[in-house]
C-alpha cells in the first residue's frame, strides 16, 4: 500500500504542475483572464505552496518536494511564472514567490553538492529565469515579489555572476559562466545597468527594493564585483555618480552615498576607492553633498569625504582642489554638523579632517621633477629667466624659447592671466614616464605638453602650449597660483 501511496503522491504533483501550466498558457494568451481561470490558478499555486512549505497541521514530505521541483524547472513552469508573474492576482503572486524561493532553496537529502539541486540546473540551463526575475522591476505589480526571491538567490555567487555578465544575445544559447572573459568589457546593455534606472525613475516601493537588490549584488560577493566594477570603472561611475547620488530623491541620493562609502572603506574593494579617490570631478560631486540641505546627505557625504582628505597620496588633481579651498573648508567644517554631540567617533573624525586640512599648502606649488630623472639641458639652458606678461612672471629655464613663448603668450588674449609656465623646458628624460618626448632644435624635450612627439618646431610646441593655457588645463608645466 505504501508504495500504490508514493504512486499517487508522484501522479498527483504531475496532475498540479501541469494543470498550472495550462492555466498560465491560457492567462497570457488572454488580454482579460475570466474569474474562473484566475481562481483556478491561484487554488493550484496555493496547492504547490502548501507542497513545499507545509502548514503547522501538514508536514512536508522531502520525496514530495524534489518531485514537484524537478517538474517545476523541467516542464519549463518556473519560466513561465518568473516572466508572467505580474499578470497574477495578488495573493497569487505572493504564493508564486514562495514557490519559486522554495524551489530556488531545496536540496535533496544526501547530495554532496553545496549548491540547490534546481538553483543549478536553472543557472546551468535556464539562465533567462534570473534575468526574467531582474525584469521583474519593470512593473510595479511584479517588483516585490521579484525582488524577494532575487535576495534570496544572490546568496549564491553563480546568480550574482549571472546579472553581472548577462549582455544581449541573438544567438538564444544560455549564457556559460566557465566561458566568460572577465577581461573585457561590459556593453553597458545587461540587466545590471538596468538598476541604476529602477532605482532613480520608478515608483518609490519599486526604487526601494530595487536598491536593495542592487546593494546586495554589490556586497555579496566582493572580489568578484570588484574584479567587475575595476573592469568597467568608467561606465559604473559615470551611471553611479550621475544617476544615484545626483538623483533628486532623497532616498535614493542619501541611500547611494552610504553604500558608496561603505564600498569605499571595505579592504576587499581598495583597487576601487584609490581609483576612486584620485579623481578632482569625485571630490567635487562630494563636496557638494557637505552642502546639501539635507543632515543626513551631508552627514553620509563626509564620510566618503574623509577618504579623499586623509588619503596620504593624493593626486595633483585632488591635492590642488583641496588647497583652492583649503580656507573655505576650515572656515566650514569646525561647526559641521554640530548638533552631533553625541557622535564621539564623528567628532574625533571630524578634528582629525581639520588637522589634514590645516597642514596643506596655503598655495599650489609646482610640480618637482622627479629625482630619478637625468637631465640634460639644450644648448640654449641658463639659468631661469623670467620675462613679466599681464601682472604675472613667465619663467622658463630656456632663453632659445621664453622670449618666444611670452611675446606669444601676450598676443593672445584667451590665455588666462593667472597660468604660468615654470620649469627646466629643454631636457633629454622623460619625467611623465610615457615616452612621449619630443624635439625642439634637435635636443630632446621633457615636457610632453610643450614638445609632443611628432612636433619639432618651436613654433609648433609654442602653439600647443598657449592652447592648452587657453583651456585652463593643468599640465605639469602650468602652476595656477
Amino acid at each position: 500500500m505504501a508504495f500504490l501511496f508514493g504512486r499517487n503522491k508522484t501522479r498527483s504533483s504531475q496532475e498540479l504542475v501541469r494543470s498550472t501550466k495550462d492555466f498560465m498558457l491560457k492567462l497570457v494568451a488572454e488580454d482579460k483572464p475570466s474569474p474562473k481561470l484566475e481562481e483556478d490558478l491561484s487554488r493550484n499555486l496555493q496547492q504547490m505552496k502548501v507542497a513545499l512549505q507545509g502548514t503547522p497541521e501538514i508536514e512536508v514530505s522531502p520525496d514530495q518536494v524534489y518531485q514537484l521541483a524537478n517538474l517545476l524547472v523541467t516542464e519549463d513552469l518556473l519560466r513561465l511564472l518568473a516572466e508572467n508573474i505580474h499578470r497574477l492576482p495578488f495573493e497569487a503572486r505572493k504564493d508564486t514567490q514562495t514557490i519559486i524561493s522554495n524551489v530556488f532553496r531545496f536540496k535533496q537529502p544526501g547530495s554532496p553538492s553545496a549548491e540547490p539541486v534546481a538553483l543549478q540546473y536553472v543557472i546551468a540551463n535556464r539562465p533567462e529565469i534570473i534575468i526574467a526575475l531582474c525584469n521583474g522591476y519593470d512593473r510595479r505589480e511584479s517588483a516585490m515579489p521579484c525582488g524577494g526571491i532575487l535576495k534570496e538567490a544572490l546568496k549564491h555567487d553563480a546568480v550574482t555572476a549571472l546579472i553581472l555578465y548577462d549582455e544581449p544575445s541573438n544567438h538564444g544559447k544560455p549564457l556559460d559562466l566557465g566561458s566568460i572573459d572577465t577581461s573585457q568589457p561590459s556593453s553597458g546593455q545587461g540587466v545590471f545597468w538596468k538598476f541604476f534606472d529602477w532605482i532613480d525613475k520608478s515608483l518609490f516601493e519599486v526604487s526601494t527594493d530595487a536598491f536593495d537588490t542592487f546593494r546586495q549584488i554589490l556586497i555579496r560577493h566582493k572580489a568578484m564585483v570588484a574584479k567587475y566594477i575595476d573592469t568597467n570603472f568608467d561606465l559604473f561611475f559615470d551611471k553611479y555618480n550621475n544617476i544615484l547620488i545626483k538623483s533628486e530623491s532623497y532616498v535614493t541620493k542619501r541611500q547611494s552615498i552610504k553604500l558608496l562609502g561603505e564600498v569605499l572603506l571595505d579592504r576587499q574593494f581598495y583597487e576601487i576607492m584609490t581609483r576612486y579617490v584620485e579623481s578632482g570631478n569625485n571630490l567635487k560631486l562630494i563636496m557638494m553633498q557637505l552642502k546639501d540641505d539635507r543632515k543626513m546627505v551631508q552627514y553620509e557625504g563626509f564620510h566618503v569625504f574623509k577618504i579623499f582628505a586623509a588619503n596620504p597620496n593624493k593626486s595633483a588633481g585632488v591635492r590642488r582642489l583641496l588647497i583652492m579651498n583649503r580656507q573655505r573648508l576650515l572656515d566650514f567644517l569646525p561647526n559641521f554638523l554640530a548638533d552631533r554631540t553625541e557622535d564621539d567617533q564623528f567628532s574625533d573624525e571630524k578634528s582629525y579632517l581639520i588637522k589634514q586640512i590645516k597642514a596643506l599648502p596655503t598655495t599650489t606649488a609646482p610640480l618637482q621633477q622627479q629625482p630619478n630623472v637625468q637631465a640634460r639641458t639644450c644648448d640654449s639652458y641658463e639659468a631661469p629667466q623670467q620675462r613679466l606678461f599681464r601682472g604675472r612672471y613667465l619663467s622658463v629655464a630656456c632663453t632659445r624659447h621664453a622670449g618666444s613663448l611670452a611675446d606669444k603668450a601676450d598676443a593672445q588674449p584667451g590665455v588666462r592671466p593667472d597660468l604660468v609656465v615654470n620649469s627646466p623646458s629643454c631636457v633629454s628624460a622623460d619625467p611623465i614616464g610615457d615616452g612621449s618626448v619630443g624635439e625642439i632644435g634637435g635636443q630632446e624635450c621633457a615636457n610632453r605638453w610643450w614638445a609632443p612627439a611628432g612636433q619639432k618646431e618651436p613654433e609648433e610646441c609654442i602653439r600647443s602650449t598657449l592652447e592648452r593655457m587657453k583651456t585652463g588645463e593643468s599640465l605639469a608645466t602650468l602652476t595656477t597660483f
